[in-house]
């Protein structure tokens, strides 16, 4: 089978992560050695609270990773993932492989908690300045009016 290109978002223990990002980091791209991948970027990307508790973990810091490996060698891959106790979570996609260069560029150089991130929908921005639901917000009001 032919080696893809893949977007590996992983979300780690932040409380085993605290002690050593670079070991933390590092074990990650072990376990991805192991399975013959060839690391193409890596960056710590986030460390926030999550949204919904998993497991134990309310906190969880994020490892982004653009890797090469073999399509096959991707099932026993996430397996080990699954089986490792730094990793609580992880999120893989395959990209596309004309897409692969900007993409890489991109995530290295732009940080989520940076303010001139990628530009906001102007539209959007109006509605939500005007407190306007869009239609949503009117039908549930005639709804109500039925009961």
């Amino acid at each position: 089978m032919p080696v893809n290109t893949y977007e590996g978002m992983f979300l780690l223990d932040s409380t085993k992560v605290a002690s050593s990002w670079e070991e933390s980091e590092q074990h990650v791209h072990d376990l991805l050695k192991k399975h013959e991948a060839e690391i193409v970027a890596s960056r710590q990307w986030d460390d926030r609270r999550l949204a919904y508790q998993i497991g134990p973990h309310k906190k969880g810091s994020y490892l982004l990773t653009f890797f090469r490996v073999d399509g096959e060698k991707l099932k026993e891959l996430v397996s080990d993932l699954h089986l490792d106790e730094l990793v609580v979570r992880e999120l893989i996609l395959k990209v596309h492989p004309k897409l692969v260069d900007h993409l890489v560029t991109q995530a290295m150089s732009f940080t989520p908690t940076d303010e001139s991130g990628p530009p906001e929908d102007d539209d959007r921005r109006d509605r939500r300045d005007r407190g306007d639901r869009g239609d949503r917000g009117e039908r549930r009001g005639r709804d109500r009016d039925r009961d």
